[in-house]
């Protein structure tokens, strides 16, 4: 085979590969801004929930068109998001496949957002503000409390991205490119009225795969990777989802 056919036969294009790629930029921009706002002597310490809000909003964006560029015309980067769809459309043949990708793709950013902060772990004395860049807390641990935010903010999520993309709103969809900055907007939103409690995390790899990434780096100074509650964002958020699925499932919007 000529060494061009053959670079053409090897397919960087492909639904798993747009999941693991989106899902990767998104946890990398978005760990990023939390470490850049959390950590010492950067330049953005204690710049606040607005710089935070906004970072993870813009790596949602980020995340979704790397996503289609690369083979994901859904960009779901959250087994929420996948989940949600299998119950809309009552087909879950590619549940287990999307959710590999986005937990592996979660793990990889983690790990670089690591990397490039490296020295300031160092300098960074609180464990536990180093575990927030990576993963969710609750502010004041309440169990109900805590899953319902979780929950009611994935259902959120889920919701209105279907009424983004619904005949109600425009017959023929959203406008080319449009819709990612549409559910940007969505995420901004969420992450501003409804995030201050758990921290949003609306999507079990973006805090599962970060947190067995803390506890498996050699981190500087870390503490505990607060498993007890890690399956509050994974329950909460797949409760979330298929309740919002469901719902616009029989509604077909």
């Amino acid at each position: 085979m000529q060494p061009d056919l053959l670079l053409h036969s090897v397919s960087l294009h492909s639904q798993w590969l747009g999941e693991f790629l989106g899902t990767f930029i998104l946890i990398l921009l978005g760990n990023g801004v939390n470490a850049s706002v959390t950590l010492r002597k950067t330049y953005a310490q204690n710049a606040g929930w607005m710089v935070v809000a906004t970072g993870w909003a813009i790596a949602v964006l980020c995340g979704v068109l790397t996503a289609q560029a690369f083979g994901s015309p859904g960009a779901h980067l959250n087994p929420a998001i996948t989940l949600s769809a299998a119950i809309i459309h009552n087909d879950f043949s590619n549940v287990a496949s999307f959710w590999s990708a986005q937990l592996l793709g979660a793990m990889l950013g983690a790990t670089l957002t690591w990397l490039f902060f490296y020295p300031h772990w160092i300098v960074t004395p609180d464990q536990g503000a180093k575990l927030g860049v990576f993963c969710t807390n609750a502010a004041i641990p309440h169990l109900p409390s805590n899953l319902l935010g979780e929950a009611t903010g994935t259902f959120v999520l889920v919701l209105v991205a279907g009424a983004i993309g619904s005949r109600g709103v425009s017959a023929t969809g959203p406008a080319p490119a449009v819709g990612p900055w549409l559910v940007a907007c969505l995420v901004w939103g969420i992450g501003l009225s409804l995030g201050s409690t758990t921290g949003y995390a609306i999507n079990p790899a973006r805090d599962l795969g970060p947190r067995l990434m803390h506890f498996l780096l050699p981190i500087s100074g870390k503490g505990s990777s607060n498993w007890r509650y890690a399956p509050v964002p994974i329950i909460g958020d797949l409760a979330g989802a298929a309740a919002a699925g469901l719902l616009l499932h029989f509604a077909n919007l």
